[in-house]
């Protein structure tokens, strides 16, 4: 290890060799509470596709295995180096290298912040409609490698739906270029399909081609109060019929999601007189505010009418639009006070998740009494945020191994959109089968035999 270090010292230098670590420095933990047993050798802060070439070159021929860090805003532990693996950060790696107007494409380094892009691409006169909660501190790269969704996937898509085209660094240094600007290009295999969400297990995204589009002039933002977990369902049938394509985001906050936050975050409110079963944030994008303004009043109106809503608040301004979307987000504020707690991300096919949440609940209760259960998400993308607390940490593997196992019965999935990294590893079973396990493995194996790109991540 002294010899690797020193050779990567001597040619990358020592501002992108850093060997004077601390227990408490950032690169050793994110956000899902995970953190590494012990700083690693060195942290590796490449500044170009070249740097990290050279890099993964040595680590390949010296069998040194690495630990890909992006934003670290992740929450499946995968960016957290142990086992003797070199972390290499992409933060430097930090720039918007060109914006296409007639393509529509923004070409940018993986160490891109997502904030970053996407204010870049209103100052174009753009839009990049990825968006997330941990805008301002994940960064592209990661975003790629876990495929994100986010808030407008109903819209938009994941971010699979988003890139053009990539480049990459394989495990022994190999750089790989696509950077297709063309949404038709069917010439032969979409190669940059193997990186995206393979979680830097098969190669190190280093740039990538983004796909913008048309800034959207207007927005309606309404929050809704509903009765039924079928009226949910209902209201974003008829949203996205009568809005004639402009729905951008529909969001589910269960009662026990929505009044923990709003009774527990000291700038939050609920803007109804009483307490509702089921809440719905939802936004409407378009070209025309006037028209798209009257359109959206005319659908909250007749689900008022029939009774398919119980309540609505239309937002009056970026203000309380802003401050209902902090009600979604608001999670983040509540979640340290929560540990010890079971926290998935998970999909279900939407005809089925009422089903699977009434016997979710119901097996939780019946093994755990006590236990607090909070449930939101995105729905119409079928994914769902599931929280549940016992307060006692040695119920937590229980609970995980009981949700899981039951997802994989739904013919869900045990990851809508955080990844799979270290946490969930030992639940891929649940959600996908042995043929295709074994496809990954075989994947894994010919881009990286000797295992040194995020091992014991995925598979």
């Amino acid at each position: 290890m002294t010899s690797l270090i020193d050779t990567l010292k001597k040619e990358l230098g020592e501002k992108t060799v850093l060997t004077e670590i601390s227990e408490d420095d950032r690169h050793l933990a994110d956000w899902s509470g995970e953190s590494a047993s012990k700083p690693p050798a060195a942290i590796i802060r490449p500044a170009s596709t070249e740097e990290l070439s050279v890099l993964l070159k040595h680590c390949h021929k010296a069998q040194q295995a690495v630990a890909i860090q992006g934003g670290l805003s992740g929450l499946s532990a995968g960016a957290i180096p142990d086992n003797g693996e070199l972390a290499v950060s992409l933060e430097r790696m930090n720039c918007i290298e060109e914006i296409d107007l007639d393509a529509m494409t923004m070409t940018v380094l993986s160490g891109t912040p997502l904030q970053t892009i996407q204010e870049a691409a209103v100052d174009a006169g753009l839009s990049f409609p990825l968006d997330l909660g941990a805008r301002g501190s994940c960064t592209i790269g990661g975003n790629v490698s876990t495929n994100a969704g986010g808030n407008q996937v109903i819209r938009f898509g994941m971010t699979r739906a988003l890139i053009l085209g990539l480049e990459a660094v394989l495990a022994d240094g190999t750089v790989v270029t696509s950077l297709n600007k063309m949404l038709k290009n069917n010439a032969g295999y979409d190669l940059k399909q193997l990186f995206i969400g393979s979680e830097g297990t098969i190669g190190i995204v280093t740039r990538v081609v983004l796909r913008l589009f048309p800034k959207l002039e207007s927005r309606c933002t309404a929050l809704c109060a509903l009765k039924t977990h079928a009226d949910v369902i209902k209201l974003l049938q008829l949203s996205g019929k009568q809005l004639g394509g402009i729905l951008s985001s529909y969001e589910v906050m269960w009662a026990n999601y929505f009044d923990l936050v709003v009774d527990s975050v000291a700038h939050l409110h609920s803007p109804f007189d009483k307490q509702h079963a089921f809440y719905v944030l939802m936004e409407a994008e378009g070209s025309n505010q006037e028209q798209d303004t009257q359109g959206f009043q005319t659908l909250l109106e007749q689900a008022l009418e029939s009774g398919l809503i119980e309540d609505a608040a239309i937002a009056q301004s970026g203000k309380e639009s802003a401050g209902f979307w902090q009600i979604r987000d608001g999670v983040g504020d509540i979640l340290p006070a929560l540990a010890p707690c079971a926290n998935f991300d998970i999909s279900v096919p939407i005809s089925r998740m009422q089903e699977f949440l009434e016997r979710a609940n119901r097996i939780l209760l019946e093994r755990f009494p006590a236990v607090k259960i909070l449930i939101f998400g995105h729905l119409g993308d079928s994914n769902m945020h599931y929280i549940a607390r016992t307060g006692r940490k040695e119920d937590k593997d229980v609970i995980y191994d009981t949700i899981y196992k039951l997802v994989g019965e739904y013919s869900g999935s045990v990851s809508a959109e955080h990844g799979i990294g270290k946490l969930k590893r030992r639940y891929l079973q649940h959600s996908r089968n042995e043929i295709e396990i074994e496809m990954m493995r075989q994947l894994k194996n010919t881009f990286d035999p000797r295992g040194i790109l995020n091992p014991g991540r995925v598979i």
